[in-house]
């Protein structure tokens, strides 16, 4: 989710605390209800973990990981998309969420935990120049 209206373009990054509390950022993500598309599922996860509006500019790609989860292995598929906010206000209001900010999109790569999302953002700033 990106935000234009400013001097500076700005990013929602969401923070969870893992098991040893520490905070760790990433993009914003959830799963897939009956009968969404992945581009639906996209909008609504991150109006429910930023409380941020958007529309989708176009895909950045797909990550696929494995964690555990009460004791069983389970296998995730995200789609991420590049969004541009349209309304709402930030908010960490969601139960899964510790903390959500703007952060400049030159320093979203530096502030986020895992590696494979740092690799989506190569093309971000071509896919705003294309958008403009």
């Amino acid at each position: 989710m990106v935000d234009l209206s400013g001097d500076t373009p700005v990013g929602a990054l969401i923070g969870r605390l893992d098991r040893r509390g520490r905070l760790l950022w990433s993009l914003p993500k959830g799963h897939l209800e009956d009968g969404e598309t992945a581009e639906q599922a996209a909008v609504r996860e991150v109006a429910e973990e930023t409380g941020i509006d958007g529309e989708i500019l176009g895909g950045l790609g797909t990550i696929d990981f494995w964690f555990v989860a009460e004791g069983r292995r389970v296998h995730k598929t995200v789609h991420h998309f590049l969004m541009r906010a349209t309304g709402g206000e930030l908010s960490d209001a969601d139960v899964e969420v510790s903390e959500v900010a703007w952060v400049p999109l030159a320093e979203i790569g530096a502030r986020l935990a895992y590696r494979d999302e740092r690799e989506l953002l190569i093309d971000v700033n071509r896919m705003l120049a294309d958008t403009a």
